[in-house]
């Protein structure tokens, strides 16, 4: 919708992502609620590295109509996931930038604070305004979590009930959500982890790492095995031909 000026009825172009703000001031509830934050995004980075036509990002300003544009109210989604467009740098997601593209999944981390927002307007705005398929609700200390579906007829949200492990499967994003107990930035705790469709968890770049370090030493221990093993067989029955042994 254009915007009109206050000194002039003709319409003018609405402001985009340099001209809005793009911080909301309000900072992560808990040291959990960031590193719960930081872990789904870069998951889902990491999985998608190769892929240019999804964005992922969280505790973003998101603005969808120019009243809301105007009051700067509504606080952004913790974390949210657009299909079919481009991962392009954005300070903000600005919907009329975007050709009316708004975010497929949409995650909320509840705390105290933010719960009756999670629960009331939020999911209201998601559902009625920007018709979000997908929305997900975790409290990062309980470890609760809890799915619900789009139903696009009466724009509003239905329980999606979890598999019998308690994990969710997104449609979406072709992915599963699960509670698993781990570690993450040197923290124990459940956290809510991406799966992929077999139910396998989908690495931060911590566990890669780890990953690399074990099967690059498996590897090297195999190695030393063989060498042992050769050099007792050279001790008893002389060079193997060829080996240059000798």
């Amino acid at each position: 919708m254009p915007f009109q000026s206050e000194n002039s009825p003709v319409p003018i172009p609405p402001p985009g992502e340099d001209e809005l703000p793009y911080d909301d001031g309000e900072p992560m509830e808990s040291e959990r609620h960031r590193a719960q934050m930081d872990m789904l995004i870069e998951v889902l980075k990491l999985f998608w590295h190769d892929r240019d036509d999804v964005y992922v990002a969280g505790n973003m300003a998101i603005y969808f109509s120019e009243l809301q544009a105007k009051k700067n109210d509504f606080r952004g989604p913790d974390v949210f996931v657009v299909l079919d467009t481009n991962r392009r740098e954005r300070k903000s997601w600005v919907v009329w930038q975007e050709d009316g593209r708004t975010p497929d999944v949409v995650i909320e981390l509840l705390s105290e604070s933010t719960e009756a927002v999670d629960r009331g307007d939020k999911m209201r705005v998601y559902a009625k305004l920007l018709r979000v398929p997908e929305y997900y609700l975790f409290d990062p200390f309980s470890g609760a979590l809890e799915a619900y579906a789009l139903d696009r007829a009466t724009r509003s949200y239905l329980p999606v009930p979890p598999e019998a492990n308690g994990d969710v499967v997104s449609a979406c994003l072709g992915l599963r959500l699960g509670v698993r107990r781990g570690t993450y930035l040197g923290r124990e705790a459940d956290w809510l982890r991406w799966l992929d469709a077999q139910g396998r968890v989908l690495p931060t770049a911590e566990e890669q790492a780890r990953a690399a370090e074990e099967q690059a030493r498996a590897a090297s221990d195999e190695a030393k095995r063989l060498a042992a093993r050769l050099a007792e067989y050279e001790k008893r029955f002389g060079p193997l031909p060829g080996s240059g042994s000798g």
